[in-house]
Formats: structure tokens, C-alpha cells, sequence
């Protein structure tokens, strides 16, 4: 099977370009012929998917602010356009798969990662006072632009796929119809405990970008009350003081895949305190490595966390709060860590592309 993935900005094989990214790895190793479109391709992720024996067709975007994530420009550029991309190069039985919330293009196939806006709508509490103030000032506008847009790229494509039943929902209040849900592929021949004896005396937590990941104000209140915090992510600037400076808190920056499998390893458990998140790679990541999370009872988190047995999930702040202090201080069953990565597998890349190509299979 001929298959072309097009997908966001390829800067990078983590966000919402690592699922094509894994994807057409997989399916590459199956045996199918399989190539990545992108707005930008970086050389990085260039010799990457070229060891892979993956083709990349960079379309040449070039990005004014150097300061602002790539993605969220390119997205707010194609509000305004409605241009539909045109794949020349294409044999007559390929499969086109649509990963992109910033390119148009006939497909037969969208997977909707997740509006933009909804995610700017959670996250607007947590940001800076004048990125807060911008967005709500312009929010209805980019809502009206984005509800156009995501009803194009679906129109566009035979079917629409979502990641998760979440997501799914955000795309159904668009007036988009949903066939089919298929999770996010996780590389398990990383992700796995990479220690029989892990130390247990830290909680691993993440950074993320614009506080998508990160609710600063409940991480401050675990640490106050004694709780030792590793935290890694790419968020060099914009922490709060009361965190960066905490005695409690050990920011670790950005890493490498290897040393992040050690700290979910090692890791009492990992705590998740996201404002938005349509599925959460965090989560999984953590589960296959044998490390239950904590993180909260809504979205994305709730279709691979399972209370009580991977994880816990808390209904609010004062919730989060009392089980991570309760967990710190009294651990859990060591099965736990087994249940986690027994869970773990129900995301395998192999089964995932697997789920893939067996959709894509009605039209070859």
C-alpha cells in the first residue's frame, strides 16, 4: 500500500507530529511505501525518517517569529486562507492521510488531533496577563475561522477520524462527524522500565508549552507540602518564581528520550496537571515505563489512566492535592507498576498502525 501522511510542521518528532511520524514507521517496516508531507520539515527529523527508509516532501514554509511555536503560527496563518493544497506527485491507488491542523488537502482520511482554540479556551487562565488579555480580545474570531477550517479539512476527506472519544466531542460541537476513534501510537522498544529497582524517592512532572501541560498553582501547593519534584520540558522561561526557586522543585530542562525512560523509571509516580489535553502522551509514556500517574478525572487523560489500578485521577485541585500528599507518604501495591505496562500495550505503535491500515484498507 502506497501511503502519504500530511502533517504539521515536522521541527520536531514530539507534539502532534509524533503519531505520523511513528505511524508511517511502522508501517514502512510492514512493508507499505510511505511518505511525510509537511509545511517545513527540520534537518534533524530529515535524517531521521531517511534511516527509516521514510520519503519527506518539505513545502518550504518559513516561520517570522522565531519566539512563538512554529505550529500555532503556521495554524494562524491558514485561518486566513482557503487554498487546498494540490498533491501533484501522487500514484493513482495512494491513500492520503491528513494529520494537519494548518494544511488543506483532499485526503482520504482526516485524523483530527484536536481543535486549537479549545485548547487556548483551557489554557488562557494559566498564561501571561497580556497573552490572556490578547486572546480572550480575538478568541471569538478564531473560533468562528477555526469552526470554518476544521469543517473544510473534514469535507475534504472520505472520513474523519479523531484520537481519542474527547476529541472526538470537541469536533462533533463543530458540526463535524466522527466515524471512528483511533489512539496515538506509543514506541514501546523505547518506552520501557529501564531499572528492576526504581528508586521511588521523587515525583517526575513536565513543563509544557504555554501551560498546556502545566497548572503552576497545584504544583506549588504539593511541593509546600513536602513532596520532591523532578520536572523536564523545553520551558525555559515564564516558570513562576515560587516554582523555579522552590527548594522542593528540581528543574531538569529538556532531555533526551533515553534520560526520560530513567526518570519515568525511577519516578514514585508522575504528576500531570494539564490544563487541556485531547489524548496525552505524558500518561502513556509513563505506564509503559511501569510508573502509575496522577493527574485529573476530564479529557484526553481518562481513556489510558485507570483509577485505582495505573493511576489516579482527581476531580479538582483540593482532590489532586490530598492524593498526592497520601501516595508520597504511603506508596501503593507494587502491582500497580505491572498493571501499568500490561495497559501500556493497548497503545503499541505495531497495533495502532495495525488499526490504520485496516481503515485504509477500503480504499486500496
Amino acid at each position: 500500500m502506497n501511503i502519504t501522511f500530511v502533517t504539521d510542521p515536522l521541527l520536531t518528532s514530539y507534539g502532534s507530529t509524533r503519531p505520523p511520524f511513528l505511524l508511517a514507521t511502522e508501517m514502512q517496516k510492514s512493508g507499505h511505501n510511505v511518505k511525510l508531507v509537511s509545511s517545513s520539515v527540520s534537518e534533524e527529523v530529515m535524517q531521521a525518517a531517511k534511516k527509516k527508509n521514510i520519503r519527506v516532501k518539505s513545502l518550504g514554509s518559513k516561520f517570522s517569529f522565531t519566539n512563538f511555536y512554529p505550529i500555532v503560527e503556521a495554524w494562524a496563518k491558514s485561518l486566513f486562507k482557503s487554498g487546498v493544497l494540490c498533491l501533484d506527485d501522487l500514484d493513482d491507488n495512494e491513500i492520503v492521510i491528513n494529520t494537519s491542523v494548518c494544511i488543506r488537502v483532499k485526503a482520504h482520511l482526516y485524523y483530527g488531533q484536536g481543535p486549537m482554540t479549545r485548547a487556548f479556551d483551557d489554557m488562557s487562565s494559566e498564561m501571561p496577563a497580556h497573552y490572556k488579555y490578547t486572546y480572550r480580545l480575538i478568541a471569538p474570531v478564531l473560533r468562528y475561522l477555526e469552526k470554518k477550517a476544521v469543517r473544510a479539512y473534514a469535507s475534504l476527506a472520505d472520513s474523519v477520524i479523531a484520537n481519542s472519544k474527547f476529541c472526538a466531542s470537541m469536533y462533533e460541537e463543530l458540526g463535524v462527524e466522527v466515524d471512528g476513534v483511533i489512539s496515538p501510537p506509543l514506541d514501546r522498544t523505547l518506552f520501557k522500565p529501564d531499572t528492576n529497582g526504581p528508586s521511588q524517592d521523587y515525583v517526575l512532572t513536565y513543563f509544557g508549552v504555554y501551560n498546556k501541560e502545566t497548572k503552576f498553582k497545584i504544583l506549588k501547593q504539593v511541593c509546600d507540602a513536602g513532596v520532591k519534584i523532578k520536572a523536564f520540558g523545553y520551558k525555559a522561561s515564564g516558570i513562576p518564581d515560587g516554582i523555579a526557586n522552590h527548594p522542593n522543585i528540581q528543574f531538569i530542562g529538556a532531555i533526551s528520550d533515553e534520560e526520560l525512560v530513567n526518570l519515568y523509571s525511577n519516578a514514585l509516580y508522575v504528576l500531570f496537571t494539564f490544563n487541556h489535553e485531547p489524548f496525552g502522551y505524558i500518561p502513556i509514556e509513563s505506564m509503559a515505563c511501569g510508573t502509575p500517574v496522577l493527574t485529573y478525572n476530564k479529557q484526553g487523560p481518562t481513556e489510558s489512566v485507570i483509577n485505582g489500578s495505573t493511576g489516579w485521577l482527581g476531580n479538582d485541585d483540593e482532590e489532586l492535592l490530598d492524593i498526592a500528599l497520601k501516595i508520597w507518604k504511603e506508596g501503593y501495591p507494587q502491582k500497580i507498576r505491572q498493571n501499568c505496562i500490561a495497559r501500556s500495550e493497548l497503545f503499541d505503535s505495531k497495533k495502532i498502525a495495525d488499526e490504520l491500515i485496516e481503515v485504509c484498507s477500503k480504499w486500496h
